[in-house]
């Protein structure tokens, strides 16, 4: 199996094109940013201190970058050019925070000081004394005008690189989270295309707050991983990429020295990542338990107010809240001991060895380096802590993300059946068990070699006492199970043969606690299938009687249905359930306890709708309440999951066994509550 950073990447390709494309406009960006340090380095040593130099006496005003001083024209030893014709030279040098002028050539290195107006410059070779005039403000300035528009034009082309490197960025970002979303919206819709495919047994041991948090809470953190944490980290890659070639054009061996950091953070990120996927994991899964925890509370409102247990579910809520708060604690600490306390103790050392460095190299004279290098390299150490730091900060976001898709992925991994919807002939309606034995656990069996053989057409009943293995049957015939011992045929076809979607594209069932969506009324009963039109949706509704009440309600029809159909009364609900099975025109209709919440007057409603709908059609009733099931062609009587009797209802009655007990003690009920 692929490891969770692979298939993560693997969902990445498949918007290769779009995050490839903002790559290049994150390249583009970067590579115009860092040029920053190179400009301003170039405006300090070409045009700032560069005007302490030689300077060469011309005979005329040349050019723009000719100056004057005491109405004699100079020009920069290094803009001399060839047909300049040289009269004489001079130089201007910078003593503490004052400038002089030498009317001579004088060393530009070594040690300068100002003694009783004289200049005296020391060199391991030589000890030189001139006789320097300081400068006025107005005439330093002379000597700053021929800078003042090549500074004015770098500064330009420099505003003009941060704007285009703004548009880039803002490409970046655009392709890169419009790729994020699509990957995750990609994500979202497989896992929520397979859990349709895996089996039902998957939801009955598992809360739906869990799964919910699983499609919701935990790809939402992979979001945050694609759209914020990996834009991170690529950005200060390629970042840190850049700051450190432009680190190797300035001096190679303190570039060596900086590319420390990048084992230091590499380790660094290893520890983190081992505890911080511990602590991750834990709380992820309390995460879940929590929206479980919640889920069910909600749903059991009405129970736990009842029995006043809110103090009980209120402590179990707080355990779960209290674990959550203690790994978060957890998590939060490790990442306020070290990340912000590593980054700083780097850039401190880096800064140490930055002063070590070019103090120790000034202190040889032919080492001397220059203010705009020495800025440039300030600038660019610090940065390149700005996106260490970026990714320092990320890691509490990223292994959370990991542990996250790691959830994800195991909810796609869950063995699943892909869904084969071609069109199968439409049921006859001959259903048959053959030794069929069945167990939820693989070990204890629920029904126990179980015969039975049901003609097309027949309405078939299957009592019994709770766990006796009623519902097991319908399950198995639906196929939201498949039996580990023998065969359910249908028509002579095996059920295993045919896909589920196969079995089930020609039954209905109706359910003891019918579920009905958000919606309307309409929607509910055709399931928004556009097969089934308006006019058959409402004629299904009649068929059981109830357009009575439907006729009652403001929009009719249309009547909106919210979560839970909690307005609709468990009688209207059982009706509308019982409208969609028949809108959809089964072969075989299944109803499990559909009347056992029904009133007496709904019941007799559905049973004269059964009586008209029933014909040509395999009707197949579990039921507690056997007044309901007396007009049935035949009846199984179960107890433990084995079938102890069977016939219709008067031969069972004069076998007097189970189902003649059975019915003598529902009768009785029914006296007691007359009297």
């Amino acid at each position: 199996m692929k490891s969770t950073e692979k298939r993560l990447f693997a969902y990445a390709m498949f918007y290769k094109k779009t995050i490839f494309i903002g790559l290049i406009c994150l390249l583009i960006a970067v590579s115009l940013e860092l040029a920053g340090p190179f400009i301003a380095k170039r405006i300090i040593d070409e045009h700032i201190t560069g005007i302490e130099s030689t300077w060469y006496q011309v005979g005329e005003n040349a050019d723009k970058e000719t100056v004057v001083y005491k109405r004699n024209f100079y020009k920069r030893s290094d803009r001399f050019d060839a047909d300049d014709k040289k009269i004489g030279e001079g130089t201007l040098l910078q003593v503490n925070r004052d400038f002089y002028w030498v009317n001579e050539a004088v060393p530009l290195s070594g040690t300068r000081t100002i003694s009783n107006g004289e200049l005296i410059i020391q060199t391991p070779e030589l000890n030189k004394r001139y006789s320097p005039e300081k400068l006025s403000l107005n005439q330093l300035y002379q000597f700053f005008k021929p800078e003042q528009r090549p500074i004015v034009y770098l500064l330009v082309i420099y505003v003009l690189l941060l704007l285009i490197a703004a548009a880039f960025q803002f490409g970046k970002t655009f392709l890169l989270q419009k790729a994020s979303n699509r990957i995750v919206q990609k994500m979202r819709n497989d896992v929520f295309h397979h859990t349709q495919k895996v089996p039902i047994n998957y939801y009955v041991d598992r809360p739906a707050g869990k799964i919910v948090a699983r499609i919701t809470n935990d790809t939402e953190a992979v979001r945050d991983l694609y759209e914020r944490v990996l834009s991170i980290f690529i950005t200060s890659i390629i970042y840190m990429a850049g700051i450190y070639v432009a680190l190797f054009l300035l001096d190679a061996r303190l570039a060596v020295f900086c590319l420390l950091l990048i084992p230091i953070v590499y380790y660094w990120m290893k520890l983190y990542k081992y505890f911080g996927t511990k602590y991750n994991t834990v709380i992820r899964s309390t995460i879940s338990e929590i929206n479980g925890n919640i889920n069910e509370s909600i749903r059991g409102m009405s129970i736990i107010q009842a029995f006043s247990k809110e103090k009980q579910v209120k402590s179990e809520f707080e355990i779960l809240n209290e674990r959550h708060f203690l790994y978060q604690r957890k998590l939060v600490k490790l990442s306020a001991l070290t990340s912000h306390n590593l980054v700083t103790v780097l850039r401190n050392l880096a800064f140490v060895g930055l002063i070590w460095y070019f103090g120790s190299s000034s202190l040889g004279i032919e080492s001397v380096v220059s203010a705009g290098v020495l800025y440039a390299f300030v600038d660019y150490l610090n940065r390149l802590f700005g996106p260490v730091n970026d990714i320092v900060n990320q890691l509490p976001l990223l292994e959370q993300a990991r542990v996250a898709s790691s959830r994800v992925f195991e909810l796609i991994d869950h063995e699943g059946e892909e869904r084969r919807n071609e069109p199968i002939k439409r049921y006859d309606g001959h259903v048959i068990f053959d030794s069929v034995s069945f167990a939820y656990n693989d070990e204890d069996f629920v029904l126990k070699d179980i015969h039975f053989n049901i003609s097309p057409g027949k309405t078939a009943a299957f009592v019994g006492h709770t766990g006796s293995g009623k519902s097991s049957i319908m399950n198995l015939l639906f196929r939201f199970y498949d039996p580990q011992k023998g065969r359910i045929m249908i028509d002579g076809i095996d059920t295993q043969t045919l896909s589920r979607q196969q079995v089930r594209s020609h039954m209905g069932i109706v359910l003891q606690d019918p579920f009905l969506f958000s919606g309307t009324i309409l929607s509910n009963v055709t399931m928004n299938d556009q097969d089934i039109s308006r006019e058959m949706a409402i004629k299904a509704l009649e068929s059981v009687g109830a357009d009575r009440f439907i006729a009652k309600l403001p929009k009719g029809y249309d009547e909106p249905v919210n979560e839970g159909a909690s307005t609709l009364s468990m009688g209207e609900r059982q009706l509308i359930s019982f409208a969609r099975a028949l809108a959809f025109n089964p072969a075989i209709l299944i109803l499990d306890e559909a009347t056992a919440n029904i009133d007496t007057e709904t019941e007799s409603m559905i049973q004269r709708a059964l009586e008209v709908i029933k014909d040509g059609r395999t009707t197949l009733v579990i039921a507690h309440r056997l007044s309901t099931i007396q007009q049935a062609d035949h009846i199984f009587v179960l107890d433990h999951g084995i079938i102890k009797e069977q016939g219709n209802h008067h031969q069972l009655i004069r076998e007097k066994g189970i189902y003649y007990n059975m019915y003598q003690m529902q009768q009785g009920k029914i006296k007691i509550a007359v009297s």
